[in-house]
């Protein structure tokens, strides 16, 4: 794809986590990386709600790769960055190469998926609409909800009263799934589901 241009200062912050991670990133297997990437790509491309890193964490464990939680969330938050920017910036493959070639010093093999994930997938991520609009927001990917009987409470409600408990996972600009829990009385739950409808019935006349 035609090559774009890059500022100095976007370059910088591109890399920086990029670099930060890259000792890590030398040691893992080529295959695991090339997972780890197409999940983020999948993920600025909105093909799905975001980058499942238990799993990622689990596969990563049985392949013997020594890493935490927190070195796996440096890792996808580095390679999402990596690819939204040169999506953002149209770079071409061997542009993006040799700019992470000046930031790190990875081995063949990771290079080698980083420029197969880019031909595959960068012209497409480029020509996203709002692609340029690729910055740090939360995505709604699921949400659960369960009614409870309160046995205890801080608020000191009375005992036995029935409460609503909404579980929403979501899903951060690298794909990070959280989930986030919300507990509200049943009023609050009806006032919680009006405001909803309301905003549904709005939708439908744009």
């Amino acid at each position: 794809m035609p090559g774009g241009s890059m500022d100095p200062e976007a370059g910088a912050v591109m890399f920086a986590g990029f670099e930060k991670t890259s000792d890590l990133i030398k040691s893992l297997p080529p295959d695991l990386f090339a997972e780890l990437c197409q999940q983020s790509i999948q993920h600025l491309q909105s093909q799905d709600g975001g980058v499942d890193q238990s799993v990622l964490f689990q596969r990563f464990q049985a392949a013997g790769v020594e890493v935490n939680v927190e070195n796996l969330r440096n890792v996808t938050n580095a390679v999402t960055s990596l690819f939204s920017t040169a999506a953002k910036h149209k770079l071409s493959c061997e542009e993006l190469l040799s700019a992470v070639l000046r930031s790190s010093k990875l081995p063949k093999s990771i290079l080698q998926v980083i420029r197969h994930v880019w031909n595959q997938e960068g012209k497409y991520l480029a020509e996203l609409e709002g692609v340029k609009d690729l910055v740090p927001v939360g995505q709604v990917v699921d949400l659960q909800w369960k009614i409870g009987m309160a046995v205890s409470s801080d608020s000191c409600r009375s005992l036995n009263h029935p409460y609503v408990t909404l579980v929403l996972k979501v899903a951060d600009y690298s794909g990070q799934i959280t989930s986030k829990v919300l507990e509200m009385t049943i009023p609050e739950f009806q006032n919680f589901f009006k405001q909803f409808k309301e905003m549904s019935a709005v939708l439908e006349t744009v």
